[in-house]
């Protein structure tokens, strides 16, 4: 009998991390804005995905530990220490309190749509997910929440199909170009799908999930199916958007994430959509903190659990932060866009540390990485390097 760990585990949650109002916000900007142009940046940024998320899982399940112990081992102490931590730590809490922030204010135009704009939302929601993370509650709702984003992807699957695009616009869609004009949507896709606190969260799940009896090749196998299916939805997402371009004139709100949902479900497409912020939105805002807390504990390996009070000032100062931007008056829109951009920009900060340690014999052994994963890292760390330097410029 074929067990389904080898197809849905711990890489199905990584997934689930990227199916967020940040993906539905993102991937429906660049259908609208560029047409089927930029699901080459989709694809890479699927694979890149794949080959950091193998690289994350191998270290979990060969060391037992994850990336933030891994890095603890190498620096001891010395200046160089405080230097590292501080680079990662910086890169944990800033890219996780943006997560947060979109997170949530995904969350609000959920509600918005459903039941009108109300100044609340923000405090509301923050407040539910403190008692469910304070009281350690969280799990069996975050499972229902994802189950919501999942019956939502099929929709958009569903309608690719009814709207029929043009499929060799679509197919052209996935050779590389359009750099110039869209620098600032492609940044915002990478940073929608290569998660950084995945790379720490995912070899912590490992490491729990899987024992010594288990192998490295259900592991990779798992990792790629769980990752392709989540990307296969973002690139659904991009082509349902472009197809229904006509409609929408520019992406300000959830009513024009709804629109393309519109062939499917007519007039109850925003009541879909706003269940599928609230849903991925809230799924999202539960992950992202207790995320930063793992993080950070395994950098320092504090040795607390989930209730220990170090582990709990992290995710409230990432709560809090969230909670304070999305009522800061700032469009929700504008947020979601700005954090999957600030994550983008941050992810060559944690990759590099991972692939570095990935290269260490005397941690992974004869599993350290080959010529051809080396190769590949790189090209993913020298692209990401170079869009993130050009973003701040852009920025700047």
């Amino acid at each position: 009998m074929i067990s389904l760990k080898k197809y849905f585990g711990p890489s199905t949650l990584v997934a689930a991390a990227f199916i967020g109002p940040g993906t539905l916000t993102t991937c429906t900007m660049a259908g609208v804005e560029s047409g089927y142009t930029l699901l080459w940046a989709m694809l890479f940024s699927v694979i890149a995905t794949i080959i950091l998320q193998e690289m994350s899982a191998r270290l979990g399940f060969l060391t037992r530990e994850g990336l933030g112990e891994a890095l603890n081992h190498q620096f001891p102490s010395g200046i160089s220490k405080w230097i590292v931590f501080f680079l990662v730590i910086s890169a944990i809490l800033i890219g996780n309190a943006a997560y947060e922030s979109g997170n949530l204010s995904g969350g609000i135009m959920g509600f918005e749509l459903l039941l009108g704009e109300h100044l609340a939302w923000p405090l509301i929601l923050g407040i539910l997910a403190f008692i469910l993370m304070f009281f350690g509650k969280y799990k069996w709702v975050e499972k229902i929440l994802i189950g919501l984003v999942i019956v939502m992807s099929l929709c958009f699957l569903i309608t690719a199909i009814i709207v029929q695009p043009d499929l060799s616009a679509v197919f052209s869609g996935f050779v590389p170009g359009h750099f110039k004009s869209h620098y600032l949507l492609i940044m915002g896709l990478i940073g929608t799908t290569v998660v950084p606190y995945n790379l720490f969260l995912h070899a912590s799940t490992i490491s729990k999930k899987y024992d010594k009896d288990d192998s490295l090749k259900d592991i990779r196998i798992e990792n790629n199916v769980s990752i392709i299916l989540g990307g296969t939805i973002s690139m659904l997402i991009i082509i349902t958007a472009a197809a229904s371009a006509d409609q929408i004139d520019n992406v300000t709100s959830a009513k024009d994430l709804a629109l393309q949902l519109e062939p499917l479900f007519g007039n109850h497409a925003k009541s879909l959509m706003g269940i599928g912020l609230i849903a991925a939105g809230f799924s999202s805002a539960l992950t992202a903190p207790l995320a930063a807390a793992y993080a950070i504990k395994g950098l320092f390996r504090i040795d607390e659990n989930e209730d220990g009070k170090i582990f709990r000032l992290i995710w409230i100062i990432v709560l809090l932060t969230g909670v304070i931007v999305s009522m800061s008056g700032i469009k929700p829109i504008l947020i979601i866009k700005f954090a999957q951009i600030m994550n983008a920009i941050l992810l060559p900060f944690v990759a590099v540390f991972l692939v570095w340690i990935c290269n260490k014999q005397e941690i992974l052994g004869s599993h350290q990485n080959k010529i051809v994963q080396n190769i590949a890292a790189v090209m993913v760390l020298i692209l990401t390097s170079l869009l993130s330097i050009k973003t701040l410029s852009l920025i700047f």
